[in-house]
């Protein structure tokens, strides 16, 4: 048997009574401009109560029609009516409470935006949030995507507090979870040169205003899409930074990075610590598949690629980091699998079966 991949982990709960039935509400008439919720099924309301109360899963934004009857009712909704009317929805999900809000990295939000966001979702969800590529993308990009010419501000201290920490901190209040550097593949002269790399994000992340004042919860993450990041003669100094700004690792399922497996040992050079995860893309399509997911998945309403290796090792990790009384944040792409409400379902209903085993441990 091998050891616990975060300490001890908890003695399994008992499992969860089934919900009491829901009192009627008034039927009251839906604005056109509203969107609704799909109606939860007993089985969901309850592997969504038996979930630990540190465990948030959600997915990757959520404005898209394909999830009528699973997020949404039947209205039929546009993806535009959904990106700004869909949240309220969303967090009634019993399942959902976090998603990541990937718009900001390609235009900062405002304080009055994230304020929006907030005022639409209960109390105890959690965002995570995505830094604008103009302080996280150290090359500037043309419409295709090349690299133009050098960014003049990649992880500029003082950007990032003003476009997106300062921000999302004064708007989203307590709701912040995770606040997420992700850094876009980086040229070679910048890899050859990781360690200079590294302490501009050191930085970067000291210059940050402190998170739990406002955000008990909130912490700041790494993630990257290079996997030199990860050559075991840069982790010592990598966890050494993390942990002097507070921050952890943003642990990225990407066809571009190693497998869950091969991230999960920065983990450990941080514990105790959260659990921040984005589980973007199936490995089946290569480091560049992400049109060729959304073409097969579209319109994400049905899973199409089980992940079974990440299922698994998701469900132990974060059984082992939450029972140690650790937050856990995983947002989750429709090209992980097909369908990101399907795939958190599937992991929730894994770590009610985890909790159920007469020795929950790996």
């Amino acid at each position: 048997m091998q050891d616990n991949l975060f300490g001890d982990l908890p003695s399994p709960s008992p499992a969860a009574a089934a919900p009491t039935e829901p009192t009627a509400a008034p039927v009251r008439r839906k604005r056109a401009t509203e969107v609704g919720p799909a109606a939860p099924d007993a089985a969901l309301q309850a592997v969504a109560a038996a979930l630990p109360s540190r465990v948030r899963l959600g997915t990757s934004s959520w404005s898209y029609p394909g999830w009528a009857h699973l997020v949404w009712d039947g209205g039929g909704y546009s993806d535009t009516l959904l990106s700004k009317e869909g949240l309220s929805a969303y967090g009634q999900h019993p399942l959902l409470r976090t998603v990541s809000v990937d718009r900001s990295f390609y235009r900062p939000l405002t304080q009055d935006q994230y304020a929006r966001c907030a005022a639409q979702v209960p109390d105890d969800f959690r965002f995570v949030v995505k830094a604008p590529s103009h302080v996280t993308d150290a090359m500037v990009r043309g419409e295709a995507g090349r690299g133009l010419q050098p960014n003049p501000a990649f992880l500029d201290p003082v950007l990032a507090t003003q476009d997106f920490v300062a921000p999302a901190l004064a708007g989203l209040g307590h709701k912040v979870g995770a606040l997420v550097f992700q850094l876009s593949p980086m040229p070679r002269h910048l890899l050859r040169n990781l360690p200079l790399v590294l302490q501009r994000v050191r930085t970067l992340l000291l210059a940050q205003p402190p998170l739990a004042p406002t955000a008990p919860d909130g912490v700041l993450a790494l993630e990257v899409r290079d996997p030199e990041w990860l050559e075991p003669a840069l982790l010592p100094e990598l966890a050494a930074v993390l942990r002097e700004a507070g921050a952890t690792w943003c642990l990225c399922l990407h066809a571009k990075m190693p497998r869950l497996a091969e991230q999960l040992p920065l983990l450990r050079l941080l514990w105790p610590g959260p659990m921040v995860c984005r589980w973007n893309l199936n490995p089946l399509h290569g480091a560049y598949g992400y049109e060729e997911a959304q073409r097969e998945y579209s319109p994400y309403d049905r899973i199409h690629d089980v992940d079974e290796e990440t299922r698994a090792l998701l469900v132990k990790t974060i059984a082992g980091i939450s029972g140690a009384g650790q937050n856990v944040f995983v947002t989750i792409s429709n090209k992980a699998e097909g369908c990101a409400p399907l795939s958190a379902r599937a992991l929730a209903e894994g770590l009610a079966a985890w909790q159920r085993l007469p020795s929950a441990q790996p």
